[in-house]
């Protein structure tokens, strides 16, 4: 029996959960919530890709857009859209809860990677242990050209394991001060590198794209041991 995808909305909250999700044929009772970049959606091939590996790898995956998206269809987040969106990602999570009985997993590109970490850091006191481990694609450390304008003020707060998946050309970030902000996290981290790549992590041609996501869904399972 192949896996399927539908599209999915839970209504049921004050911020709406909106996305796809994939059944795996054979369920291993984990979830994986993936989002987008700021200028993206839930339909972005980089998330299309890495929830088909991961469903075909046991993991009940949901693509979801985030809040801001929902709302209006193109263009980047505003400056008071990123609570809400941690909230939205924390619903998607909920309705995760609802669906299966093992662990649920948070990952996303750019600035969803981002929010996903932020969300996991307040989390850190009361609900710790809600996400087992992170997938953070393309972390937007700083903006280009703008390397004093850190983004690094929650990690010291985030006890969520966390792979980071980054390009060697990232102009959000060089290698070296990804590796510098790892070590304010206090919980497990590692940073997969992904040579010659930018802020899309290189992903394009099918050939590309297949290994690319290969090696991602390898290196993330290979962290959860």
């Amino acid at each position: 029996m192949p896996a399927s995808i539908r599209e999915f909305a839970d209504n049921a909250v004050d911020l709406k959960v909106r996305g796809y999700l994939h059944l795996p044929a054979t369920p291993n009772n984990d979830a994986l919530v993936l989002t987008h970049g700021a200028g993206s959606n839930a339909q972005a091939p980089l998330l299309i890709a890495l929830a088909e590996i991961f469903c075909a790898a046991g993991f009940t995956v949901l693509r979801c857009d985030l809040p801001y998206r929902q709302m209006r269809s193109f263009g980047p987040p505003g400056p008071g859209d990123a609570a809400r969106d941690r909230a939205g990602l924390k619903n998607a999570l909920a309705a995760m809860n609802k669906i299966v009985s093992g662990r649920l997993f948070l990952g996303g590109h750019s600035y969803g990677g981002r929010q996903c970490s932020m969300l996991c850091a307040e989390l850190s006191k009361d609900a710790p242990d809600l996400v087992a481990a992170l997938l953070l694609l393309s972390y937007p450390l700083h903006p280009p050209r703008k390397p004093e304008q850190q983004r690094t003020q929650h990690l010291p707060d985030l006890r969520t394991p966390a792979l980071f998946v980054h390009g060697t050309r990232d102009p959000f970030g060089s290698i070296a001060e990804l590796e510098h902000a790892l070590k304010m996290i206090p919980a497990k981290t590692k940073l997969l590198t992904i040579e010659g790549a930018g802020h899309d992590l290189g992903f394009k041609g099918k050939a590309k794209q297949d290994a690319l996501t290969a090696t991602l869904s390898a290196a993330f399972k290979e962290f959860l041991r």
